[in-house]
């Protein structure tokens, strides 16, 4: 009895976590109270038992179709060995101290594929918590010790006597301990003993999504609402100047307009009065924004010119040995510089957040990644106590990194604070999401490998030029984490093995905000260094399978994957003439995968026929899942590849909607299979690990057919 969670009261306090000030302890905190509310008890934070024996588990990551509604309550009920068939799972309140995620700083943030990473180990203690409470309870109830009792499916045996209570039962009389019981990871089951992790259960969230039952945030209704349509400010960073809105004021269902920092808003009865009454206002803005002179096409010469000016020696990511050496002592050079395009991310459901204000306090209902964002954006412009911010996360129709920031949220709250007493529904049209976008950063990469006698690459020098994110969302942590912007270089280091390594960052800032995108920077980064690693091998006409393996003769996880993706693709089988293979490998976010991609050319333009893909990311939680998430990403991957660009003239985006924005099709998707190569380590991420492989390794397969090595993402209209 499976079931979401709904918008509805959440009565724990939230917390301002963007200033990184919370942490979580190993077992997530002491116990908030004996009994959870509804009478049901509560050996531990993350689950409530009830008399009839089902079993609440709390899921603290927001649900974006990723499917961890489901996995992280699975970890949970692994260890306490709760029965599935009578677990239900909620949305966690608002409570970092106790339901935050470690490789957060302890924040709720959803993203960079940390969940699973982040909360597997905490979550399978603080079950295995819960289990020892259970048992200590009927210990206590029939006078035995301890060690004569296990746990199973919900409920608590007795070995000699075989005599039985379910945690149901127990829950009537039982009372908290003082304090949760000592337990360390080395007291946690062996993978070979998993009853739940590695099965392929069905996702929690599937029927209410099906049956329509599922409250996505542009799903919220509640009584009296009001609705609400933004102008933006045609550049960010500008705002109004004066604003003539009486004929907007004039449309039947108009309730105000409202100004703010962003943009004015009209707010009426329906979204649709909304709209076209914005369409009325006459607005002056200001032109002082910095973005005003962004113009990226100009831009990008300038960020190439940099990348390939080695006397400027920007920030030093990573180290190791001395690449400048071993590249000029090398037997041959190869130089490449590529270059990357800004990406929206495109979610399927627009930005949108319902927020009402009484007195000193707001509510908001909001599809976000983030709490600590909302709290702490919704408080800072408000004027509000955190403490007074309730925030209610829904479902998400999407995320990908563009619900991390939460400005539409403080719109919202703004918007609300103009209107009090009255909940508003702020919603964005899929304009006004492209035209306030936060998109990956565009870059440029130049690459230096110097190469033996017999092509391996003795050095590699990886510099790039790109506008910041870090810098801009997190200041302080980017400053003391010495101006090292993490989603921009990640997945520039890894384990081939290229004897001495040097990466270089090179940061921007252009007045454009730019923000996270699934899989930012091994998006792009994977992308040159692949297709270089390939470009070395056709050189010396080596197999790329065989110069990948030597790379990582160091890392067997990442050689079993190469084997079994080239076994799959049949990678040494002669194809058709006009169709040929590529290959690729990415190990970020802790996963292996190996993919290969067949492709052929129709009038220049690719044509992927199928992609396979091999990937190992430790304890697989629900392995049909994680085939999903593979095929979702990279198709995702795919999409940026062939065609997603947004450019910008005067700081103001190009592309307006899907007209000038094309996605890929599902005429054009093809067959993804997949094969999950479960091992005993703690879980990798998963959600993201699809896409950096799969443009490099169309890349790699246009070249075998042309000759020509591409360099841009996107790809040109036509290859060949």
């Amino acid at each position: 009895m499976h079931a979401t969670a709904q918008p509805g009261a959440l009565s724990r306090r939230s917390f301002l976590v963007g200033s990184g000030a919370v942490t979580v302890g190993l077992a997530f905190g002491r116990l908030p109270q004996a009994h959870a509310q509804g009478g049901g008890f509560s050996p531990v934070a993350w689950v409530t038992i009830a008399a009839d024996n089902t079993a609440t588990i709390y899921s603290p990551a927001s649900e974006m179709g990723q499917g961890t509604m489901t996995a992280i309550p699975m970890v949970f009920a692994e260890e306490m060995e709760l029965d599935w068939n009578k677990v239900r799972v909620v949305q966690a309140p608002p409570n970092p101290r106790l339901f935050g995620n470690p490789r957060f700083g302890g924040g709720l943030t959803t993203g960079a594929s940390r969940t699973v990473q982040g909360y597997y180990e905490p979550l399978r203690l603080a079950g295995l918590q819960g289990r020892l409470v259970m048992l200590g309870a009927a210990a206590s109830a029939w006078g035995v010790p301890v060690a004569e009792l296990r746990a199973e499916n919900s409920t608590v045996v007795h070995v000699p006597s075989g005599r039985r209570v379910t945690y149901g039962e127990l829950a009537k009389t039982a009372t908290a301990p003082a304090e949760l019981p000592k337990v360390d990871k080395t007291m946690l089951k062996p993978m070979a003993q998993f009853k739940i992790i590695g099965k392929d259960l069905p996702r929690v969230d599937v029927e209410a999504k099906t049956n329509g039952t599922a409250v996505y945030g542009i799903d919220v209704r509640l009584p009296g609402m009001l609705y609400a349509s933004l102008l933006p400010a045609p550049v960010q960073g500008e705002r109004a100047e004066s604003v003539d809105d009486a004929a907007a004021k004039a449309v039947p269902g108009v309730r105000a307009v409202v100004a703010l920092p962003t943009g004015v808003a009209v707010v009426a009865d329906s979204f649709h009065t909304a709209r076209r009454a914005r369409e009325l206002l006459k607005v002056t803005w200001t032109r002082s924004a910095k973005a005003r002179a962004y113009d990226s096409d100009a831009a990008m010469k300038e960020f190439v010119a940099r990348a390939e000016n080695l006397a400027d020696a920007g920030v030093t990511w990573h180290q190791h040995g001395d690449a400048p050496s071993a590249i000029a002592g090398a037997a041959r050079t190869f130089k490449a510089t590529y270059t990357s395009e800004h990406v929206a991310q495109f979610t399927m459901e627009p930005m949108n957040c319902t927020a009402k204000v009484d007195g000193e306090r707001i509510e908001l209902w909001v599809p976000s990644q983030t709490v600590g964002f909302v709290v702490g954006g919704v408080a800072a412009a408000g004027g509000f106590k955190p403490e007074n911010v309730k925030v209610h996360i829904t479902l998400l129709g999407g995320g990908y990194g563009r619900r991390v920031e939460a400005e539409y949220a403080v719109d919202a709250a703004l918007i609300a604070k103009a209107v009090p007493g009255v909940p508003v529904q702020l919603i964005w049209t899929r304009e006004d999401d492209m035209h306030r976008s936060k998109p990956r950063p565009m870059t440029a990469q130049h690459l230096i490998a110097g190469v033996d006698a017999q092509g391996r690459i003795v050095g590699l020098q990886h510099r790039v030029t790109a506008e910041q994110i870090y810098g801009r969302v997190l200041p302080g942590p980017f400053k003391a984490g010495g101006s090292k912007d993490v989603p921009v270089m990640e997945g520039s280091e890894g384990v081939y093995d290229f004897g001495s390594h040097l990466v270089q960052q090179c940061l921007e800032d252009r007045g454009i905000a730019c923000s996270f995108w699934r899989g930012v920077g091994p998006g792009y980064l994977k992308f040159a260094l692949e297709t270089l690693i390939d470009e070395i091998a056709a050189a010396y006409h080596r197999d790329p399978l065989q110069a990948r393996l030597e790379l990582l003769a160091k890392s067997p996880r990442a050689q079993a994957v190469l084997h079994e993706v080239a076994a799959m693709s049949q990678w040494t089988r002669a194809r058709p003439a006009g169709r040929a293979l590529g290959m690729a490998f990415s190990d970020t976010w802790n996963s292996f995968i190996g993919m290969v991609v067949e492709l052929s050319l129709d009038q220049g333009k690719p044509v992927v026929h199928k992609i396979w893909a091999a990937v190992d990311c430790g304890h697989a939680l629900t392995p049909r899942n994680i085939q999903t998430q593979i095929e979702g990403s990279a198709l995702f991957g795919m999409s940026a590849a062939l065609g997603e660009k947004l450019t910008y003239k005067g700081g103001e985006p190009q592309q307006k909607n899907l007209d000038t924005y094309p996605l890929l099709r599902a005429n054009a998707t093809p067959e993804v299979e997949v094969k999950v190569m479960p091992t005993d380590h703690h879980p990798g991420g998963i959600g993201e690990v699809g896409l950096p492989p799969v443009a490099p390794a169309m890349a790699n397969a246009i070249a075998r057919l042309t000759g020509k090595r591409l360099r841009t993402l996107p790809f040109p209209a036509t290859v060949a």
